[in-house]
């Protein structure tokens, strides 16, 4: 597999640690070890995908995923966190995101996870798209573009938002088990440890129910998963 990384951390040993074992793997790899050179990197070099730690030198990790995603910039970053930071995990997720890691951790792992990334990138980014235009109550998918529009607008979501909303309407009525979404979505074996899942439907919630707490289309079907419902007096 192919592809240009760049790797976003201060800690010299681990980004040559990283980047060498990607390197073995076949990629092309870019380093940066504090935040302002890394956003002139990422504009200028186009990198497949982000590997980025979130406490950074200068521009922190969650500012450069922030303005990513607010100039349109969907690149894929997988997070590299500390083990207790729950709380910067998760917004993490919620500014953009795909997917993180904790330290310390395995590079084989890490490996793994560039892999799934790229993989579901790729699949993505084929000539023809899998389903064509789908029309569900209020919500229109345009696969070709990535957009779902809702009452007439387009959802802003992230690639990882639409991914996840596409699956889930195109299965309306029916309960997708966690297990599921997370490997078909991220490629976990497990939903052990893991908020990913939870903070994205959070997010989708609050773009498309009148109350999040009061779901009418993402239903929550406890101790399985989630299913989508079809609504039509909104």
């Amino acid at each position: 597999m192919n592809g240009k990384i760049m790797v976003v951390d201060d800690e010299e040993a681990l980004v040559r640690l990283i980047t060498y074992n990607l390197n073995k793997e076949g990629f092309t790899t870019i380093a940066a070890y504090e935040g302002n050179e890394a956003w002139e990197l990422i504009i200028n070099e186009n990198p497949d995908l982000i590997i980025l730690d979130l406490m950074l030198p200068g521009k922190d990790g969650l500012e450069i995923c922030r303005d990513l995603r607010r100039d349109k910039i969907k690149t894929p970053i997988i997070m590299l966190t500390a083990r207790d930071d729950e709380i910067d995990r998760v917004l993490g997720l919620e500014l953009g995101a795909d997917d993180y890691v904790t330290k310390p951790f395995s590079v084989r792992e890490l490996t793994a996870r560039v892999k799934a990334v790229l993989r579901r990138k790729s699949d993505k980014a084929g000539p023809e798209p899998a389903d064509k235009e789908m029309v569900v109550g209020s919500f229109v998918i345009k696969p070709e573009q990535y957009e779902i529009y809702f009452n007439g607008e387009v959802l802003e979501l992230t690639l990882k938002e639409y991914e996840l909303l596409e699956l889930l309407i195109r299965n309306k009525g029916r309960v997708l088990k966690r297990d599921y979404l997370l490997q078909v979505l991220w490629d976990y074996a497990d939903s052990v440890n893991t908020r990913v899942l939870d903070v994205h439907i959070s997010k989708l919630r609050e773009k498309i129910e009148k109350d999040s707490r009061d779901p009418k289309y993402i239903k929550t079907v406890r101790g399985l998963g989630y299913k989508f419902e079809e609504k039509t007096d909104v």
